[in-house]
């Protein structure tokens, strides 16, 4: 297991390039300058030990080198023993609809992109709760099983898209159903359920199951992504709007946020509505709810003794510096021997 640390230093590999255009651009210089000095020929006479290609080798190990001291400067942490610790949490596992009507952008940028930046924002503020992540259009699916690993959350629901389901369509019922699999702990008191959603239900019964899905000790908290309104479907190509979705009369389709659905799913199950809109009141509702829940103490295992790992880059780099220092631009006696580069 590994981390880094100061990430932002990462900005510093731009320098890379940067040196390698203002290379180009010397030599380029260099060549039209000599043109206009002397031919081809009489320049090999003046500078017979000239290399053509020491300076391609200069700036390859200067590149190199500035890649090594940013990655030093990133410091890269290294987890060196697993181990097994208490923590206190609640179980939540996050249903995300991801059927195409979550494409409308009757809230920005779309429904699919909101629900993610609610999820995301969500995860950052658990404490040590564990989270698990299911997607669900026309069917359900299983994307991240129960975790207190929060990065591995926030990158599988990221990669989270309309895409990613054949069957279209809402299913809620089978999102529920599949939540109830999710929960492994029997002594586990508080198990939530976060269903994100524009409330389209084509299956129906989602009431129905969620209250079986109370009586197994699951609330149901959802969270209405979009808008009463409505909007229509965007259908694009590389980012553009081509056309709109339309039903079989020709007629463009208008998705809207059905809160009722949704309010009755949360009714049955002991849990509570919440409008997505404003980010941060769905945030600190979402927090109040969870800190009013009893906690259940668990075990898990995270690496510990991270140890830091910028002194190998920071050597590899600095060395690099003085082979440079000693790499001169005229030809080496014993490379010119060889020939390797066809120089002569």
């Amino acid at each position: 297991m590994y981390l880094l640390e100061e990430k932002i230093w990462f900005w510093l590999l731009l320098v890379i390039p940067a040196v390698i255009v203002l290379f180009l651009g010397v030599l380029v210089w260099q060549r039209s300058a000599q043109k206009r000095f002397a031919d081809s020929i009489l320049l090999r006479k003046l500078s017979p030990d000239r290399s053509l290609f020491k300076p391609v080798l200069k700036i390859f190990i200067w590149s190199l080198a500035i890649f090594f001291l940013v990655v030093a400067l990133v410091n890269p942490k290294m987890g060196t023993k697993l181990e097994t610790v208490k923590r206190e949490g609640v179980d939540v596992v996050f249903a995300v609809d991801v059927s195409k009507s979550m494409l409308a952008e009757d809230i920005a940028p779309n429904r699919i992109e909101k629900s993610k930046q609610l999820v995301t924002q969500i995860i950052n503020n658990l404490g040590s709760d564990r989270v698990g992540i299911i997607a669900y259009a026309g069917s359900a699916y299983p994307q991240l099983p129960i975790t207190t690993d929060y990065s591995s959350a926030k990158l599988f629901l990221s990669q989270m898209n309309t895409d990613m389901l054949s069957s279209q369509g809402t299913a809620i019922r089978e999102a529920i159903e599949l939540a109830k699999t999710y929960y492994n702990d029997e002594e586990q008191t508080n198990r939530v359920l976060f269903i994100i959603s524009d409330g389209e239900d084509h299956v129906g019964e989602a009431s129905n199951i969620a209250e079986q899905a109370n009586a197994e000790g699951i609330r149901i908290f959802t969270i209405g992504v979009g808008d009463v309104g409505g909007g229509p479907i965007p259908l694009k190509r590389n980012g553009i709007v081509q056309s709109y979705k339309k039903d079989q009369n020709g007629e463009t389709v208008i998705t809207k946020l059905d809160e009722q659905t949704l309010q009755d799913i949360a009714s049955e199950a002991n849990g509570e509505y919440i409008y997505g809109k404003n980010t941060t009141e769905v945030i600190e509702k979402v927090q109040n709810l969870l800190n009013g829940m009893d906690k259940k103490e668990f075990e898990a295992k995270q690496f510990a003794d991270f140890k830091d790992q910028f002194q190998w880059f920071l050597a590899a780099g600095l060395l690099l510096l003085f082979i440079d220092i000693f790499l001169l631009d005229r030809k080496t006696s014993w490379l010119k021997k060889l020939n390797l580069f066809n120089e002569n």
